[in-house]
C-alpha cells in the first residue's frame, strides 16, 4: 500500500469532463456510434464460442470477418465476446449483422452509461459496471460491460482486454452446470450474475479495510487514518453508484414479458435481484460505518487531546504553590527573619516537596489522575 497515493487530495466529480462526452456528440443524429471512452486496448480481441450439450467450438476471430458470419442457428449457442470498443466500424458491423437497433450500439460505445434494460423487436440489451478492488491503492476500478441477445446469440462488449465472464467461460468448457443446455437468457443471467459476485469480493475487500481502520483509530489514529476514511467513503459512493440502478433493471429484467427470456430462466434472475438487494444493504451500511469511523477518529483525537491538556493543567496547578513560595522567598526585603535562619533553605524545599505532594493525593482522590 503506498501512503503517498492515500494522501492525495479526493479527486472531486469535473463537470467539464461529464460535459465533454456530449460535446462529442453535437449535431449527431441519435443512434449514432461515438466512443465516448479512453483505448484500453491496442487490438480489439472477438473470442467466439458456439456450444450446445453435445459440441463446442472456442475460437479468436478478427474483426474484418464479421460480415461472413453465419445466421444464429436454434441447434447451437453462439456467443462472441468482444474486447475494446474503440473501433466504432467494427460496432456497426454487427449491428448490421445481427440488427442491432441503433440506439443499442450508441449505448454500447458510451462508455458512461447508466445500468439499464431495454427490450427490442430482434433483441434485449443489458447494460451494467464490472468493479475491481485495487489492493495496493485501495481504489475500486469500473469498466462498462454490455450485453445484446436473441434467439440463439449473444453478444457482449468489454472495454478492457481482461475477462470478467472467465469463471462462465470456464464452466462452458467444463460442461458443468445449466449453460450448455440454456438459451441466451440464461447465458445473459450467467454473465451478470458473474460481474455481481464480483461485487461481493469488492464489498469483501472493503470490509477488511474497515476492520483495519477500526484498529487503527484504536491504537495510533494519524492524517493517513482520515485520509484513508475519506478515500473509502468516496469509493462507496462508486459501488452505489453501479448497484443502485442494476437493482432496478434486473427488476425489469426478472418481470420481463419478452419472447427471448424463458420463465425458467427468470426464477435465477430474481435470485439475482434479492443478491443485489442484500448488496445495497450491505453498502449503506458500511457507508454509515465509515460516517462513523470519522466520527469516532474525531472523538479519539479529542479524547487524546484532552488527556494532554489534562497532564499540563495538573503540572501546572502544582507549580503554582511552589512558583508562589520562590516568589515570596525571592523578593529583595531586607527584613525577612527566615533568612536568617540556619536551615531556611531546607524547610522550604521540605514545603514544596510537601506541597507537590498533597496536591498529587488530591488529585488521586479525585481520580483526576
Amino acid at each position: 500500500m503506498n501512503p503517498k497515493k492515500l494522501l492525495r487530495p479526493h479527486k472531486m466529480i469535473n463537470p467539464e469532463r461529464i460535459i465533454s462526452r456530449f460535446r462529442v456528440k453535437k449535431g449527431l443524429p441519435p443512434g449514432a456510434t461515438v466512443f465516448t471512452g479512453k483505448k484500453k486496448v491496442e487490438k480489439i480481441a472477438i473470442h467466439y464460442l458456439e456450444f450446445n450439450e453435445e459440441t463446442l467450438t472456442d475460437d479468436l476471430l478478427d474483426n474484418e470477418s464479421i460480415t461472413n458470419y453465419h445466421e444464429p442457428d436454434e441447434t447451437v449457442m453462439q456467443w462472441y465476446d468482444v474486447r475494446g470498443l474503440h473501433d466504432t466500424t467494427m460496432i456497426d458491423d454487427f449491428g448490421k449483422v445481427f440488427k442491432v437497433h441503433p440506439l443499442v450500439l450508441e449505448d454500447i460505445v458510451d462508455v458512461h452509461q447508466r445500468p439499464k434494460f431495454d427490450e427490442y423487436e430482434h433483441g434485449i440489451y443489458l447494460c451494467f459496471r464490472s468493479l475491481l478492488f485495487d489492493e495496493e491503492s485501495e481504489e475500486i476500478h469500473t469498466e462498462q460491460l454490455s450485453i445484446y441477445f436473441g434467439q440463439g446469440f449473444l453478444l457482449s462488449f468489454q472495454e478492457q482486454a481482461s475477462d470478467t465472464f472467465a469463471d462462465v467461460r470456464q464452466r462452458i468448457h467444463n460442461g458443468r452446470g445449466r449453460v450448455r443446455a440454456r438459451g441466451s437468457d440464461y447465458l445473459a443471467y450467467a454473465l451478470l450474475d458473474a460481474a455481481i459476485d464480483h461485487y461481493f469480493l469488492v464489498i469483501e475487500s472493503i470490509e477488511q479495510r474497515i476492520e483495519e481502520l477500526e484498529e487503527e483509530i484504536s491504537s495510533e489514529p494519524s492524517d493517513r487514518t482520515k485520509s484513508r476514511i475519506h478515500h473509502l467513503k468516496n469509493e462507496m459512493i462508486k459501488v452505489r453508484k453501479a448497484i443502485s440502478p442494476l437493482r432496478e433493471a434486473i427488476g425489469q429484467f426478472a418481470k420481463s414479458d419478452h419472447e427471448f427470456i424463458a420463465d425458467r430462466t427468470q426464477v435465477f434472475v430474481r435470485d439475482a435481484y434479492d443478491h443485489t438487494i442484500q448488496l445495497m444493504d450491505i453498502v449503506e451500511t458500511y457507508r454509515d460505518t465509515l460516517s462513523g469511523l470519522q466520527d469516532l477518529y474525531i472523538s479519539e483525537l479529542s479524547f487524546r487531546m484532552n488527556k494532554v491538556m489534562q497532564v499540563l493543567t495538573i503540572v501546572t496547578t502544582i507549580f503554582v504553590p511552589l512558583s508562589f513560595l520562590a516568589g515570596v522567598y525571592g523578593m529583595n526585603f531586607e527584613h525577612m527573619p527566615e533568612l536568617k535562619y540556619r536551615y531556611s533553605y531546607f524547610i522550604l524545599l521540605g514545603v514544596m516537596a510537601l506541597v507537590g505532594i498533597g496536591a498529587l493525593i488530591l488529585f488521586k482522590i479525585k481520580k483526576w489522575l
